[in-house]
């Protein structure tokens, strides 16, 4: 066993995998988490224009603003294609959604041609705009001018709608806790390392050939040191349970069968709550693998003993 397990009284597989067990982190979140600003702000951009012209609807009279509203879509197309993100959706989300428009026949109907300005205007399809523009509430949210402008009213719904991709970040924010170790490791020992590692990037990069279990293998992180030698890391993180749990922890068991006969060191790093409910899978894997380690584990410095140490390089 390394070192770092006997420095901390754990002497044998199940201590070491308990200390593991014993130090999930219940959160990775970092501020940054929460709202991805850069993205809301490039998708306003993308539109503000289209959100300006919309704004000559705010704080006109009852009788005047459907008119003016379908001149609008008639002068100017493509304000078609921001209408859905006023009542805070997507086109492409309309288009995966039909509605009910009149509640009489109770028939839903993809209305996705409303807002696609490709679509010729017709009669028909200026009417339907029409019975949008009331019963989303638009028409009454434009005459009593519920908000001063439309662009700065869209960043607000573009930072709400963006926490529908948290968990897509959380995969992320893994990986951006664990580089900030690798990248200090990396230089403190004048090692390379790059991200999204594939088969080709290692070969273009570096000029290592490696064998593969399947064509769309990426690895999170790939680290190379002075003598050549490769370490290959996987990363990820889950704070509930669930069967996804206990395929990855035998996934990464192939992996490290079929990367060990070429001589390559692998590297899983996992972390969160969720493993408490697929522990046996985890213990598994831990056992059978060279290296389970969690954030905890790599921020004491394990890396140092595993890369410098197994290598037989002094740091």
């Amino acid at each position: 066993m390394l070192p770092y397990y006997s420095n901390r009284n754990l002497s044998n597989n199940e201590e070491a995998f308990g200390y593991l067990l014993n130090t999930l982190k219940d959160s990775i979140f970092t501020w940054d988490y929460f709202v991805d600003f850069d993205k809301v702000l490039g998708n306003i951009r993308l539109v503000e224009k289209e959100l300006l012209i919309l704004n000559r609807l705010l704080g006109l009279g009852q009788d005047e603003i459907e008119d003016i509203f379908t001149n609008l879509i008639m002068d100017y197309p493509k304000v078609r294609k921001v209408l859905p993100l006023l009542i805070a959706s997507r086109l492409n989300k309309m288009a995966e959604t039909p509605v009910i428009d009149d509640i009489k026949t109770m028939i839903a109907v993809n209305k996705k041609e409303l807002f696609d300005p490709k679509v010729p205007l017709d009669e028909n399809i200026i009417n339907d705009l029409k019975v949008f523009f009331n019963l989303t509430g638009l028409k009454r949210f434009f005459v009593y001018k519920e908000v001063s402008n439309l662009v700065d009213y869209c960043k607000g719904i573009e930072a709400g709608m963006d926490t529908n991709a948290r968990k897509n970040r959380t995969g992320t924010s893994m990986e951006n806790l664990l580089e900030v170790y690798i990248k200090a490791f990396c230089a403190k020992n004048n090692f390379k390392y790059m991200s999204q590692a594939t088969q080709s990037k290692l070969k273009d990069a570096w000029d290592i050939s490696i064998n593969v279990d399947k064509i769309n293998r990426r690895f999170d992180f790939a680290i190379v040191d002075n003598y050549g030698k490769l370490t290959l890391i996987e990363v990820n993180y889950y704070s509930g349970g669930g069967s996804k749990l206990k395929a990855t922890a035998g996934e990464y068991k192939e992996v490290q069968k079929f990367l060990s006969n070429q001589g390559i060191k692998f590297i899983w790093v996992t972390d969160g709550m969720g493993w408490h409910t697929a522990r046996t899978a985890l213990e598994e894997t831990f056992i059978l693998n060279d290296y389970t380690l969690n954030l905890q584990m790599i921020s004491e410095g394990i890396l140092d003993e595993i890369i410098l140490l197994e290598n037989k390089i002094k740091a």
